[in-house]
């Protein structure tokens, strides 16, 4: 431990543009959210209509994992979603995207305009063992006391964590009876604030003796579990990766100790800077809103919700996982999450397991009504 706290005098700050704050942010709102114009919808509504032409599924639903970025054709809302893509990966590391017609589109419709929009963003990779990369967040009656339970599945408060993709897109469907407030923040500020009031704290999260779980969705090949910093930098880009409900439950395999209670006191202190004035940056998710945030520069969360009683009323929001092409430089350690090829430009991120089929799913409630 006396060699990490050495290793984090020789640390420095981070500047630029991920570097922000939420205070600066909050009254601003020109600068972080995008509201869709009537040429826009218009050509976001010709793409949905050309997509049904070319790939008619009049028995059934589309396959959407079929529609590839030159079958979405947005002429001119396509030079606007290329600026806003570059600054999602190399600028403030997020983007609202705000009026898709989603009370006018059908279901599959709402889904096939996101996932046209998210190629733009990137590629879509795997959320899960069962190969969803048109993924769901949504209460699904999943017991948030086991183990191996994703939260995305249940209605608890998500804390401050990443996704394993370069950048996480998510279009609100329905809103909540009351809750599930999204909150972001940048991992880079919140870095900086660790370094220059707790630096003996950010030793412990950049180190490379930290266990994460894998909740039973387990790569060929690999253990039930792999080994990563929280924090850390490659090439001199900083880079942060955390979910603490992948490494409080690691000890339940065997050889692997349980978090130290300064590893805890280290993530009490990193999730406490997250979510406090002036580093926060609080936002309502509406029916219609797309949010893409950069994983590598922010982390997000949620405040628990209460649900509609009716199935058809639930908080429902698509989620898409994307694999940059114009992606950061990522530390080897990114291979046991991210799969082998972690180039820039590669498809890395996302989950693949023996048995894994691509696909993805409209309805997340058949069976639940």
């Amino acid at each position: 431990r006396a060699q990490r706290v050495m290793a984090s005098a020789s640390l420095k700050p981070v500047s630029g543009p991920s570097a922000w704050l939420g205070a600066d942010l909050q009254n601003k709102e020109d600068q972080w959210i995008y509201t869709l114009s009537a040429s826009d919808i218009e050509e976001i509504d010709r793409a949905i209509a050309h997509v049904h032409t070319i790939f008619p599924a009049p028995s059934g639903e589309l396959n959407i994992a079929q529609v590839h970025k030159e079958h979405f054709h947005v002429p001119k809302f396509s030079q606007t979603l290329a600026t806003i893509q570059e600054d999602l990966v190399h600028g403030k590391g997020f983007i609202l995207l705000r009026g898709l017609p989603v009370e006018k589109y059908t279901r599959e419709d709402s889904a096939l305009a996101f996932w046209g929009i998210g190629l733009h963003f990137g590629e879509p990779v795997s959320q899960n063992a069962h190969g969803h990369i048109l993924g769901h967040v949504a209460d699904l009656g999943s017991d948030p006391t086991l183990p191996t339970t994703r939260l995305y599945t249940t209605n608890k408060k998500q804390r401050f964590h990443v996704d394993s993709s370069d950048v996480v897109g998510l279009l609100c469907l329905q809103k909540a009876k009351e809750g599930g407030l999204s909150s972001i923040c940048s991992s880079v500020t919140v870095y900086n604030e660790l370094l220059k009031r707790y630096p003996e704290l950010l030793s412990e999260l950049m180190s490379k003796d930290l266990y994460w779980d894998r909740k039973g969705e387990v790569p060929e090949g690999r253990q039930p579990y792999w080994k990563q910093p929280i924090m850390q930098f490659h090439e001199d880009q900083f880079t942060a990766f955390y979910d603490r409900n992948y490494l409080t439950t690691t000890h339940r395999h065997e050889g692997v100790p349980p978090l130290s209670p300064v590893q805890l006191q280290a993530m009490d202190k990193m999730e406490e800077l997250c979510a406090s004035d002036p580093i926060v940056l609080h936002m309502v998710l509406e029916p219609g809103d797309m949010q893409f945030v950069h994983n590598h520069h922010l982390f997000h969360s949620r405040t628990d919700f209460i649900d509609w009683p009716e199935v058809r009323r639930r908080r429902h929001l698509l989620r898409l996982w994307l694999s940059a092409p114009n992606g950061l430089p990522l530390p080897e350690e990114f291979k046991e999450r991210y799969g082998d090829d972690i180039r820039v430009g590669s498809k890395r991120g996302g989950i693949i397991c023996p048995g894994t089929e691509l696909c993805t799913p409209v309805d997340p409630f058949v069976g639940l009504v």
